[in-house]
């Protein structure tokens, strides 16, 4: 079972690095630049102990040193070095150029896959891991193939010239340096692999951190009101040991790369010192040539070190990029069709079909959902949680598709159209309140970017939201953070009524969108939706059945299937009617607390 776990790892990890190399192989030009660079650069760090050593045959003895020979010698290696530190500092530009720019196409690709994801994706999975794999798993991702450009080439190169170097001045020592050459590239294969799983398991964990931290910041009222404090820091504490123990390991094994890697070297530079001072004794080489090699010897091992670090922080990086592969492969939502053509001037004419769908394949909840609407009817949904009621307009927007039966507007099924037409189509206002950072004008403008102030006035009066707008401290240019900020929650759902009001498209879908309104102004906004919904087919989810008393239609639901079906009244008239004991037990609910 292990081997099998290992050749997976090794598969996954090769397809990892082939998706990084098509990522930079868009930036051929610089990659170009970067690695004649990388040879240039090392070819002229090269050749300079060439001229230390023949600097130190300058010195023959006492009284007999040639320094008008010397001075020549300073003067190329200081030309020698200038021309380094450019080449260099053009290599590093056009890595930081190729790293950057891979991470940017990463992180754009990833953003762009996150909208086309269907929701199931998204209700499925942490929103705090998805945000980690987006931020923190990228910015991981850009720190090691930084290192790697930087370094990996270079010591690659280094390697390569040293040893041509060697080979030039004798062929022997170079030998005894290539043979204990293996021992650094098996210690370094060890700790990298275990550094990617440990890795791995480290950006796992901390994916797992951010979302207990996101789902805390989004419900700490919830977290206080219930005092679940201590609960939460006991999660957030065994998430966090758990981190800590993954990142001790990953860095306990990363960091035996260098200690053991640089033995390895000081075993070749020992080996190199040894043989090179026979060789010079018998007169083989000179003092000069000795210098050189050990200069060489040195240089040789070094890249070697940086290499096996390179090595170990790629691993990081490579498991990092493995986990925004992932989620950048996820399949996407269903594509429109090739031939589905945009919804133009619906009338409102809903067709469902033997609809049936469930969230999960073993846990059933709409099966052969039927239903007609003519244009310009409202129709209500009223049922027990769970019984599919917000389902039903998750299928009607195609936020998820069907599983079996057809769903048509105006005599044409949704799935033959473009879900942007089919959404422009549909007014919707939520329970759950959504803004963004923004001025309030461009919150309520999202749907008709080219909205003038008058009727975005217009909208907001018709929405009872003008008058605490205008007592915000800037008005319509008040900026408010992050879902609302400040705002209350009723505020919020009066700007995101203002939306739909601003845009009045034909058709309209609203779930519990008077919740967090106070009576008096619930009152208000009905009967501007009434005016609203003259002539628009509307969708109106609500609990609360004395807000629906006036649909043409009212759906009752239980367990994903339609129970009873007609008007208020109708459904009142009968007979130990779910509806009517619902409606009752409401009433009766109300008289209760009214009375003192």
């Amino acid at each position: 079972m292990k081997e099998k776990k290992k050749s997976i790892d090794k598969v996954s990890n090769k397809d990892i690095i082939k998706k990084v190399l098509n990522y930079i192989g868009r930036y051929k030009i610089f990659l170009f630049f970067s690695i004649l660079s990388a040879a240039v650069s090392v070819i002229l760090t090269l050749y300079i102990p060439i001229l230390t050593g023949e600097a130190v045959d300058c010195i023959i003895g006492a009284g007999a040193v040639d320094f008008a020979g010397i001075l020549d010698i300073l003067k190329k290696m200081a030309v020698i070095i200038i021309l380094t530190a450019v080449v260099q500092w053009l290599m590093n530009t056009c890595n930081n150029k190729i790293a950057y720019q891979v991470v940017r196409d990463v992180r754009d690709e990833a953003f762009k896959k996150l909208q086309i994801l269907p929701l199931k994706y998204i209700d499925g999975h942490s929103h705090g891991d998805i945000v980690s794999r987006i931020i923190a798993d990228v910015d991981q991702f850009s720190d090691g193939l930084l290192m790697g450009f930087t370094q990996l080439f270079t010591g690659v190169v280094t390697i390569v010239g040293t040893l041509v170097f060697m080979f030039s001045i004798n062929v022997s020592t170079t030998i005894v340096v290539v043979i204990l050459t293996p021992l650094s590239f098996f210690i370094a294969g060890f700790i990298a692999k275990r550094t990617f799983s440990m890795s791995k398991l480290q950006s796992e964990t901390r994916g797992e951190q951010t979302a207990l931290i996101d789902e805390m910041i989004g419900n700490e009222k919830v977290v206080k009101a219930f005092n679940h404090e201590d609960k939460v820091m006991e999660q957030f504490e065994e998430i966090n040991g758990r981190l800590e123990k993954a990142s001790v390991k990953a860095i306990f094994f990363s960091s035996l790369t260098n200690p053991c890697t640089r033995f390895v070297n000081s075993l070749v530079y020992a080996g190199v010192g040894i043989l090179g001072a026979f060789l010079a004794i018998r007169g083989r080489i000179s003092v000069g040539q000795l210098t050189s090699f050990l200069s060489y010897a040195n240089q040789y091992t070094k890249p070697f070190n940086e290499i096996s670090g390179v090595v170990t922080e790629l691993q990081t990086a490579l498991a990092c990029a493995g986990r925004v592969f992932e989620f950048i492969e996820e399949e996407p939502q269903i594509p429109d069709a090739d031939n589905a053509a945009a919804l133009k001037e619906p009338k409102g004419q809903i067709k469902m079909e033997h609809v049936s769908f469930s969230y999960s394949p073993d846990k059933k909840l709409i099966q052969d959902f039927n239903l007609e609407v003519k244009p310009g009817q409202r129709v209500a949904i009223v049922g027990p949680t769970g019984c599919g009621k917000t389902t039903v307009i998750n299928l009607l927007m195609r936020f998820y598709d069907i599983n079996s039966g057809s769903i048509q507007i105006d005599g044409v099924d949704i799935r033959d159209m473009t879900r942007k037409s089919l959404r422009d189509s549909f007014g919707m206002v939520l329970q759950e309140t959504w803004l963004h950072a923004g001025t309030i004008r461009e919150n309520i403008v999202m749907g008709k970017p080219d909205a003038t102030d008058d009727e975005v006035i217009a909208a907001a009066k018709a929405a009872h939201a003008h008058s605490f707008i205008k007592r915000l401290p800037m008005g319509y240019d008040t900026v408010i953070t992050e879902d609302g900020g400040s705002l209350s929650q009723g505020q919020k759902q009066l700007l995101c009524i203002t939306r739909v009001m601003l845009c009045l498209p034909p058709m309209l879908i609203l779930d519990e969108a008077t919740s967090s309104i106070d009576t008096r102004t619930e009152i208000k906004i009905s009967q501007a939706f009434n005016t609203m919904m003259k002539g628009r087919t509307s969708f109106i989810v609500a609990h609360r059945l004395s807000t629906i008393r006036e649909a043409d239609i009212i759906l009752v639901m239980k367990d994903g299937n339609i129970i009873e079906q007609g008007s208020h009244e109708t459904l009142l008239k009968k007979e130990n009617g779910f509806y009517a004991k619902l409606y009752q037990s409401q009433f009766e609910l109300a008289e209760s607390s009214a009375s003192p």
